[in-house]
């Protein structure tokens, strides 16, 4: 029978700002397991809400003991699945998300955003999140719906890329920023170091698509995912199912690159599902799927399609 596992919310179960296939696991599964994690919101002291009263003290101790790395994010793991190999695929599926903060923040920072010559006014915001009623509330009395995810979930590097920052999404995942994956959703992502090494942080409590200004509300979260190592997909780059939709991932410095790789992504995949030659393959997506920008601040940006599996012939 799978195994449930709780990661505390704990220094030794975390990293800040990097990836490293050498880093020993926090915890070791069965294929088919479940995890719950922890994590805190991007970013450090300069990032606290402004009455000390609302910091939490397990976030504090994090800030205290945990070196800076190559970026700003708080990610849990790694969890070993026990028997992954390279070019298997580990199956995440996101079970549940649960806010551990009643605040966030949004920052303009120097020379980072969408348009860092324009916005040079630095400040931070912390809306209020009401986890009871569902919303966040701005400064300016707007409230927004909560729709929070996870802007990282990765497998190892490579061992020969040696420590990676964590601001860069590649291969592995890591911080895509995409807030399709959240409760229902699956992401498949390659295994390229034994064990697969799942990580998970950067909770968000809300963003757009695009992610303008650097930052979505960056908050804490709980998570819970099932853990599924997969020998028959063959996957070598991240895709995601929700329960409406097929969802390919084009990450690249380049934003007409990474349309490009999501338009082929999605055309490889629907073949495969389907049956279909590559050119009705690609007919379909011009006609049913549908191209958004996942996030234009993080090194490599991202575009993802959304194809409806209503769309989609049967097999055969």
């Amino acid at each position: 029978m799978p195994t449930h596992h709780e990661i505390p919310a704990t220094p030794d179960a975390m990293v800040l700002g990097c990836f490293d296939a050498a880093r020993p696991p926090v915890l070791t599964v069965e294929s088919g397991d479940t995890v719950t994690l922890h994590s805190f919101p991007a970013g450090g002291r300069d990032s606290l809400h402004p009455d000390p009263a609302r910091h939490p003290a397990d976030y504090l101790a994090a800030l205290d003991a945990l070196s800076p790395g190559h970026g700003p994010h708080f990610v849990t793991g790694p969890v070993h699945v026990r028997g992954a190999l390279p070019a298997d695929v580990l199956q995440v599926d996101i079970l549940a998300l649960k806010l551990r903060q009643d605040w966030g923040f949004v920052a303009i920072r120097p020379l980072l955003g969408t348009l860092p010559d324009e916005f040079t006014d630095y400040e931070t915001i912390y809306p209020d999140i009401d986890a009871e009623r569902g919303v966040a509330t701005l400064p300016w009395g707007t409230e927004l719906p909560l729709d929070p995810f996870f802007g990282i979930i990765a497998t190892a590097p490579p061992r020969a890329w040696g420590r990676v920052g964590s601001p860069v999404p590649r291969a592995f995942g890591g911080n895509m920023d995409n807030k399709e994956l959240k409760v229902g959703t699956t992401l498949y992502l390659p295994v390229f170091t034994a064990g697969a090494g799942f990580y998970a942080g950067d909770g968000h409590a809300v963003q757009g698509d695009g992610e303008v200004c650097v930052t979505a509300l960056e908050t804490g979260l709980t998570g819970t995912f099932r853990l599924t190592l997969r020998r028959d997909l063959g996957y070598t780059w991240p895709f995601a199912e929700t329960p409406t939709d097929l969802v390919s991932i084009g990450l690249h410095e380049s934003l007409d690159e990474a349309m490009r790789q999501a338009v082929r992504e999605m055309v490889r995949h629907v073949c495969e599902r389907t049956g279909l030659t590559r050119n009705h393959a690609y007919m379909l997506c011009s006609l049913a799927g549908n191209l958004r920008i996942t996030q234009t601040v993080d090194g490599n940006k991202g575009v993802h399609m959304l194809m409806p599996k209503s769309a989609l012939p049967k097999a055969g």
